[in-house]
């Protein structure tokens, strides 16, 4: 059964998805949610997520949400390789440590829904809004390079998971090409460098660019 993805092409969380589902090789569909027109305050999208947010995902019958909730479900159902986040309880938290950096503490800061809140009620220009983005971005970044950088990888492999992308490396890219959207300098994070230039490399990465996709 092919699954159906509601995304939209820019939104990080949604890009994180079309890597996992890609990653596990689940064929899915895509139906636009355009943010900008706010379409995800639809009716019809709030049934399927009440939080007026994408991605959600419609599989096996149930309509999931949130991107790292989806990911984990999509892991444990489909357990074959790759495997996303590890069996082991301290390598998982540790993995998952890794990915809530980017996916709660960094991402959220520079999300449509409050960078507008910035220009409407406290009338932030471009320039200023931009700024704000940079500098968050470059908190999230600058500790998840010191936390892989530290950490004890299973192998040498140019991933943040070692041989294979995992979960962290699913966060990061989408992260990346936002760093390189507003134009923030990624030269002081060589290893998280090197695993995005690794993901890039694999078609279920390119694939779900969203260069590759329409609003």
């Amino acid at each position: 059964m092919t699954a159906t993805l509601f995304d939209y092409h820019r939104s990080s969380a949604s890009y994180r998805v079309r890597i996992a589902l890609n990653l596990k090789g689940i064929a899915w569909t895509r139906v636009p949610v355009n943010l900008l027109e706010n379409e995800q305050q639809s009716a019809a999208h709030l049934a399927r997520n009440p939080q007026g947010q994408v991605p959600a995902l419609e599989i096996d019958g149930f309509i999931l949400i949130q991107s790292l909730a989806i990911i984990d479900y999509l892991d444990v159902t489909r357990p074959a390789a790759p495997q996303l986040l590890p069996r082991d309880p301290v390598a998982r938290a540790q993995v998952m440590a890794q990915a809530l950096v980017i996916a709660a503490d960094t991402h959220p800061i520079g999300n449509l829904r409050f960078i507008r809140q910035l220009g409407e009620q406290f009338g932030a220009d471009e320039a200023a809004k931009n700024v704000w983005r940079r500098h968050g971005m470059a908190l999230g970044l600058q500790a998840l390079e010191a936390m892989v950088s530290a950490a004890e990888l299973p192998d040498n492999g140019p991933f943040l998971g070692g041989a294979s992308p995992n979960l962290a490396d699913i966060c990061l890219v989408p992260q990346f090409y936002n760093a390189r959207r507003f134009d923030l300098p990624l030269n002081a994070y060589p290893r998280l460098v090197r695993a995005d230039a690794a993901a890039a490399a694999l078609p279920a990465f390119a694939e779900a660019h969203p260069d590759r996709l329409t609003a």
